[in-house]
């Protein structure tokens, strides 16, 4: 059999891109500002943005347009222009309990500590498509507070888990007062490895690929590595966070607030060597409106801390996860490999020709001499 490679080079690759270029001017649909995006693809935008490693709504759009829509390949520009952008400063640490919710629903309990905020969502309504472009008229209803009208204490209401901690109901692995913190994992600029701490995973979970840590997630909670764990979702947010530097006088100084979506899963703990009274609780953040990946992150927390090390999780976590590192390898695979291949079939060959020299000379069954 023949093989030959396809042939092409610069040439095929420009007209390639040409095509790209022409097929954006020649579309008769209108161009998308970026202001629609972000109006009315947030989800896909926030996605971006926390895949992407870079917060801002404008960028994170623009990308989607010049993708197609692709999140993968906006994740790509996005990553690539952040890696152009200097580091002017490193913020203070974010406390999350300054979060002005605007979301907030808590699972395991009917009636917690603060109102249920069940904020924009649509997890009550049914899954019916409406082909109405047309916008719904706006309804308004007296009953429903707006977010101006909403009382401090209903906006900063206090965690689930503070009341499980005050319970002494909570396995607590929080530091010991006066020890000293260490510094969080840079994965921007440094490779986590396992064994790695937990700052690093929870980096690497906050901008994984969102689908590929769903079905980790799934993967983990389905026991298929033989580690039954129950979790319970004690409290899901979405909400506003102050963003803060160190001001060259010492004082921080606050630049703006960014959203957030954070989760806390618990946990029933039912090892032999756990402590079978209490709970133990598993933490999730990320950028944007995405309580998808926060809640994986939550559930992911934990199993990393109770069976990482036995079904090798925490390696999944740290180098399986990231969007760009998994697509970027399929992708790849488009690329030309005839030398590769050619060098397959001529091993195939090889063996081939020493089985058929081997059944020429091997000598016949039950012979003697």
């Amino acid at each position: 059999m023949g093989y030959s490679g396809a042939r092409g080079g610069l040439d095929a690759i420009l007209a390639a891109e040409s095509l790209v270029r022409g097929a954006r001017n020649a579309d008769p649909a209108p161009w998308l500002t970026t202001e629609q995006i972000t109006g009315r693809m947030r989800l896909a935008v926030d996605r971006v943005m926390g895949e992407g490693s870079l917060y801002d709504e404008d960028t994170a759009a623009d990308a989607l347009r010049q993708a197609e829509g692709d999140v993968i390949e906006a994740t790509h520009l996005v990553r690539a222009h952040q890696s152009t952008l200097p580091r002017l400063a490193v913020s203070e640490p974010i406390d999350p309990d300054e979060m002005v919710v605007l979301r907030r629903i808590v699972p395991a309990h009917r009636t917690p500590d603060g109102p249920q905020l069940l904020g924009r969502t649509s997890d009550y309504t049914g899954r019916m498509l409406d082909r109405d472009a047309r916008p719904e008229p706006v309804i308004v209803q007296e009953s429903v507070p707006a977010e101006t009208e909403r009382a401090e204490d209903q906006r900063h209401p206090r965690r689930f888990s503070d009341m499980l901690r005050e319970m002494d109901l909570l396995v607590d692995n929080r530091p010991a007062d006066g020890a000293p913190k260490a510094a969080p994992f840079d994965i921007s600029r440094h490779p986590a490895r396992p064994p790695a701490p937990r700052s690093a995973i929870l980096a690497s979970m906050a901008r994984a690929e969102t689908g590929s840590l769903i079905g980790t997630w799934y993967r983990s909670i389905r026991g298929t590595e033989g580690n039954i764990h129950e979790v319970t979702l004690g409290e899901v947010r979405h909400g506003r966070l102050p963003l803060r530097v160190a001001h060259h006088t010492g004082k921080p100084v606050l630049l703006g607030y960014i959203r957030a979506s954070e989760c806390e899963a618990i946990e029933d703990l039912d090892g032999p060597d756990e402590d079978r009274s209490r709970f133990d609780v598993g933490y999730g953040l990320c950028f944007g409106h995405n309580e998808r990946k926060a809640i994986a992150m939550a559930n992911l927390d934990i199993a990393c801390r109770r069976f990482g090390d036995a079904d090798g999780l925490e390696q999944v976590l740290l180098l399986t996860t990231d969007g760009l590192d998994s697509c970027g390898f399929l992708e790849h695979l488009k690329l030309p490999h005839y030398v590769t291949f050619r060098s397959m079939i001529d091993r195939k060959r090889a063996v081939r020709g020493v089985e058929s020299v081997a059944e020429r000379t091997a000598e016949p069954i039950g012979r003697t001499c």
